[in-house]
């Protein structure tokens, strides 16, 4: 009798185990109130959900969901890697918490009013002109002087504001990583023993080279919206997507080979395709929501329920496209840099 209860109990023992491990347990799974728990971590859930509330505008939110996906890669990867003891000294865990404190101030959930305005080495109280569209007068001087040079076409122009606005994202995104990393350091400038002095040391160093190394970038990115509002695009240009373009630029100045650098191209190539098609998509969910908004206006349920449906499905659409983008953008950059587990902050 003994001997059963023995039987018995390792087999529930066993089949817990299976369960804790099982497939359903570690994929996505319905809620009581029928919603789909969106992530298999419980704090990015909890982003998502706040996001929700907060009626973050759709574009954001398909953006926001990208952002949370990739993280939640690296996450579930960085958890592989401390297992096989490959995190040592707390280095890839240390940079997930700053992405995600950066996710989290990026879209203005770190429950600190955004006050991280776009630096420039003009002066922030300028008059604000017709035409000023991007709130930084260097930039605003050089979008007016393009825009009236004659120099563009109607396209032309077009590409160029997307390399505007771009270049204006990731200012403000920098200024926000500089400022969360410098909250971080504050932090853990209480919590440091003495036997972590050196190894806190040495990622605190590799922080501050990563921000050198990133106001580079923007120089370099400045001075290329100099070049062109002067001159105008050069013939042949390789790239008109302006994050392929900063992609392909960081690639020169690396130490590819030039076979290298030719496969890259054609890879570049395939990727730029891929953010047009983000980029239509985005525009398409903008104006479905707009359509949406107007459809409930007027009350016809059954026009509201398909529109909603169309409205859902390009939501979704939206996002598998943002994040199948943002993982390839984050593949290149890791190729470029060599780097390995390392989430694409800007």
């Amino acid at each position: 009798m003994k001997l059963q209860c023995l039987v018995v109990g390792l087999c529930l023992c066993v089949c817990a185990l299976a369960g804790k491990y099982s497939r359903e347990v570690n994929e996505p799974k319905a809620v009581d109130d029928g919603r789909t728990v969106e992530f298999r971590i419980a704090k990015l859930n909890q982003v998502w959900e706040k996001a929700i509330r907060m009626n973050l505008a759709p574009v954001r939110q398909a953006e926001l969901h990208s952002d949370l996906k990739l993280q939640e890669k690296d996450e579930l990867q960085w958890k592989k890697f401390k297992v096989e003891g490959l995190d040592e000294n707390g280095e890839r865990e240390a940079q997930l918490r700053r992405n995600f404190n950066v996710i989290l101030a990026k879209y203005g959930m770190d429950g600190k009013r955004d006050t991280r305005s776009l630096e420039s080495n003009s002066l922030k109280d300028h008059d604000v002109k017709e035409g000023d569209v991007f709130d930084d007068p260097r930039l605003d001087k050089l979008w007016n002087k393009a825009r009236t040079s004659g120099k563009f076409s109607d396209d032309e122009l077009s590409n160029l504001k997307r390399e505007f606005q771009h270049h204006k994202d990731k200012i403000h995104e920098y200024n926000i990583l500089m400022d969360t990393v410098s909250r971080t350091e504050e932090i853990h400038k209480n919590v440091i023993s003495p036997a972590e002095g050196d190894t806190k040391e040495h990622v605190l160093h590799q922080k501050h080279t990563d921000l050198k190394q990133k106001m580079r970038d923007l120089n370099q990115g400045f001075q290329r919206l100099r070049k062109i509002s002067h001159e105008g695009f050069s013939e042949g240009s390789e790239f008109r997507e302006p994050r392929v373009i900063e992609l392909w630029e960081a690639a020169k100045r690396s130490n590819l080979s030039d076979d290298e650098l030719d496969s890259l191209k054609e890879e570049l190539r395939h990727f730029e395709t891929k953010v047009e098609k983000h980029n239509h998509y985005r525009e398409q969910l903008e104006l479905s929501h707009h359509k949406l908004q107007h459809v409930e206006a007027l009350g016809d349920k059954e026009h509201i329920r398909k529109t909603q449906d169309k409205y859902h499905t390009l939501a979704e659409k939206t996002r598998e496209i943002g994040y199948k983008m943002k993982k390839h953008m984050q593949d290149l950059s890791n190729k470029i840099s060599g780097r390995g587990l390392q989430h694409n902050e800007l």
